[in-house]
């Protein structure tokens, strides 16, 4: 697969470019043979330098430099534009073909006659403009969007939630990825709208880090700043184990993970390593179960032991299940009829997409099936948080930073 995939993703990249080319030496329209050079060789040098930046920013990413991803989204919304400014330049060759084809066995064909402009021009324009939406938008996300946080408000009746629960509001976070923030301002203005909630119980649904253990240390006093009368739980995501990294020995590695799991203490996380807590109100209860990572897709390991958690809940009426990858609930949780309601993250919702009351697309549904936003099977619901951060590509279009805070009731 790869072999045949590589070579055709190849391809598509250079017409992509040469189609750029084109629409631009159209739009331009230099009269002379050195004007046209001059464009052709601006253009070029213009999309090597960005070729150039992004593949060094990619290679060298583990160095910890936050900045160079932004040369990685630089080179993503460059071949985004190319490639939607290809489309309709590629249909009019393709359209091209056809007729001269067609002309070869009909001379007698009536030629076209002309218009004020020509559809040449006119396609280069609409292929540029085509071009520029994803371009503009990605290069917003990377400005404003990674971190224009937004409150989503969700209402859950049960009929077995304990009546002294009826009301009881849950915010949940996820997918800080804190390694990728360049200064803790942020992060402070997240904690400050955390805190103007005042949910009564407050959970962390994995990925603190991209990798490494010591990124969270600068904002560990910032975290610690969210305020919360119960305890709040957190859980490990699948970047939090450090499995991306290539450790000079399995001890190392380990220790990367002991000192993360130290670091949830240090911000006075609750962090939940495939058990369960009781939280009591007037006499009645309701059960927490946190477990380690656990994906049903693209062989993601599987650390989780939801069978161990739930053992431990013991009879509690009301179950909340706070796991990071959404399979998992079609992977085991839906065997467990007394789990509830199901807290995810994991997706980011590709951190790009659309995002509109009446259509949610993402590249991302193509991997997952449920990936943001809530699902329900019988009495059942999982809710898949779309994350506070950002990793790879340095922002957010369509999908913005979450924090979901949910109102639960009795039915």
């Amino acid at each position: 697969m790869s072999r045949i995939f590589s070579p055709f993703v190849l391809v598509l990249l250079v017409l992509a470019e040469w189609y750029g080319l084109q629409a631009v030496r159209m739009l331009i329209h230099a009269d002379t043979a050195f004007g046209r050079r001059l464009t052709t060789g601006l253009y070029l040098l213009i999309t090597l330098g960005i070729w150039v930046l992004g593949i060094w920013a990619m290679m060298t990413r583990r160095e910890h430099a936050t900045y160079k991803a932004y040369f990685g989204g630089l080179l993503m919304a460059m071949i985004a534009a190319q490639l939607l400014t290809m489309v309709p330049l590629l249909l009019e060759d393709v359209v091209r073909i056809g007729r001269f084809a067609v002309r070869q066995f009909s001379p007698s064909d009536v030629a076209t006659t002309g218009t004020p402009i020509s559809r040449s021009t006119f396609l280069s324009w609409f292929a540029v403009l085509l071009g520029g939406i994803p371009f503009v938008a990605l290069l917003w996300g990377m400005v404003k969007g990674g971190t224009n946080y937004q409150v989503k408000r969700v209402k859950l009746r049960f009929s077995n939630l304990p009546a002294a629960f009826d009301g009881f509001r849950v915010l949940q976070i996820s997918d800080l990825h804190t390694g990728s923030f360049q200064s803790k301002e942020p992060l402070q203005r997240a904690v400050d709208l955390i805190n103007a909630q005042k949910a009564d119980l407050i959970f962390m649904t994995g990925d603190l880090v991209n990798n490494y253990a010591h990124e969270v240390e600068e904002h560990i006093d910032t975290l610690a700043g969210i305020q919360s009368d119960l305890p709040i739980y957190s859980i490990l995501g699948n970047h939090d184990y450090a499995d991306y990294v290539q450790w000079e020995s399995r001890e190392a590695k380990a220790a990367n993970l002991q000192r993360l799991i130290g670091n949830h203490a240090k911000i006075g996380w609750k962090l939940m390593l495939d058990e369960s807590h009781t939280i009591e109100r007037n006499g009645e209860k309701i059960a927490i179960l946190g477990v380690q990572n656990w994906g049903n897709n693209l062989h993601f390991p599987k650390y989780g032991n939801l069978a161990k958690a739930h053992a431990s809940s013991g009879d509690a009426p009301f179950k909340i299940l706070l796991s990071h990858d959404p399979s998992h609930w079609e992977g085991q949780v839906l065997d467990y009829q007394d789990i509830d309601l199901m807290l995810a993250g994991h997706t980011h919702g590709s951190q790009f997409g659309v995002n509109l009351p009446f259509l949610k697309w993402s590249p991302v549904q193509y991997v997952y099936k449920q990936w943001a936003g809530l699902y329900q099977k019988g009495k059942q619901y999982l809710y898949v948080n779309v994350g506070l951060g950002f990793i790879g590509y340095p922002g957010r279009v369509g999908f913005l930073p979450e924090i979901t805070v949910f109102e639960l009731h009795r039915a």
